[in-house]
């Protein structure tokens, strides 16, 4: 299956760079000779192919930023391609040839450099989302959580986006403070030598902040994270529980690289599930599990809400609740596309988000 799966992808990153070659080739054709088209082509490939080899060889992480980015220009490229088309069908019955041909040639690298700096702005500035919900167990008080996942901290998303983050928290007054997992982008070089530790202390709340780990959280450097993220006054929940305030019942679960991770099930033995009980579960692949369990919110990330579109779509066939919220049962599960961003900063059809969950009782 996986072998099945990368061929296809390669099969379609081929086609997609013929596309970029031959987008290039009618942009510049007024400019360059058959020998440059061919140029043009040939170094489309070689780029594909070259970051390709990257990946298959483990060349470094820095590799999967650049392929990454490469394949999000593909995208762009394609979508260039197909809203100029559009155009020229709408503008050839009013048009002159030549005049139409200048126009395009000027509106597709302005289409393609507006895609991108959309995307930027939707990776870099959040939005709050709200929402509100009755769970099936007596609340002494109503309860307000403020829920940021998928921060990605490292050198593209740091310090500033902690203290916006904090702002946030802040304002809306949150109660408690829950972050399931990739606190960190696969290690801690970048938040320390950028020292966002003072930043990441920033987030407080009455009842505290807990965190648990996600797949980026776990690629060999998760002591050093835990470590990093527990100085900053933020308690780990490692496939664990705790009982805050002797009202609520918090649990981190691991993301599923912990081949030994326990199942939800397990982490509420022996637990007093009469009281409320929130769940951070990385990702929310059980989430039909847990709904048959005396859990009443979750709060999930890891999908990104696919971060550049048309992955959204694929995310949302894969999983049961991909993004946003859902009552199942007496249940409330909670997907967010994620405070920060994997790869490149950029999201098209996502926005960097937090949530804000007020919890009452029946």
């Amino acid at each position: 299956m996986r072998i099945f799966a990368f061929i296809l992808i390669l099969l379609l990153l081929q086609l997609s760079t013929y596309g970029l070659g031959r987008s290039l080739q009618w942009l510049l054709a007024p400019y360059i000779g058959q020998h440059g088209k061919h140029r043009l082509m040939g170094a489309a490939f070689f780029i594909t192919n070259a970051l390709i080899a990257g990946l298959v060889f483990q060349l470094g992480h820095a590799v999967f930023r650049w392929m990454a980015l490469w394949m999000v220009l593909l995208l762009f490229v394609m979508y260039a391609a197909l809203a100029t088309f559009a155009l020229y069908l709408l503008l050839r019955r009013f048009m002159r040839q030549k005049p139409m041909s200048r126009s395009l040639r000027l509106f597709a690298p302005l289409f393609v450099a507006a895609l991108l700096g959309w995307s930027l702005y939707h990776a870099y500035t959040p939005v709050v989302r709200h929402a509100e919900i009755t769970i099936d167990k007596p609340l002494e008080k109503p309860l307000r959580i403020g829920m940021a996942s998928d921060m990605h901290l490292g050198v593209l998303f740091g310090a500033r986006q902690l203290d916006k983050l904090a702002d946030i928290m802040n304002r809306e007054k949150v109660d408690i403070i829950l972050l399931p997992g990739d606190l960190m982008d696969d290690n801690v070089k970048a938040y320390r030598a950028e020292n966002m530790r003072p930043h990441l202390e920033k987030l407080r709340a009455p009842l505290g902040v807990y965190a648990t780990l996600g797949n980026h959280d776990l690629f060999g450097h998760e002591r050093k994270i835990y470590e990093e993220v527990s100085k900053a006054g933020i308690r780990v929940l490692t496939n664990e529980s705790i009982v805050v305030d002797r009202r609520l019942l918090v649990v981190g679960r691991n993301d599923d690289l912990d081949r030994n991770r326990p199942s939800a099930e397990k982490l509420l033995e022996n637990e007093d599930t009469s009281m409320p009980v929130l769940l951070m579960d990385h990702r929310p692949t059980d989430i039909a599990l847990h709904a048959g369990l005396p859990i009443d919110v979750q709060v999930s990330g890891h999908v990104h809400n696919g971060q550049i579109a048309p992955a959204n779509l694929i995310v949302r066939f894969l999983n049961r609740l991909h993004y946003g919220y859902e009552q199942i049962g007496n249940g409330h599960f909670f997907v967010t596309s994620g405070y920060g961003f994997w790869g490149v900063p950029l999201r098209l059809g996502s926005q960097s988000e937090v949530w804000i969950i007020d919890v009452a009782g029946k």
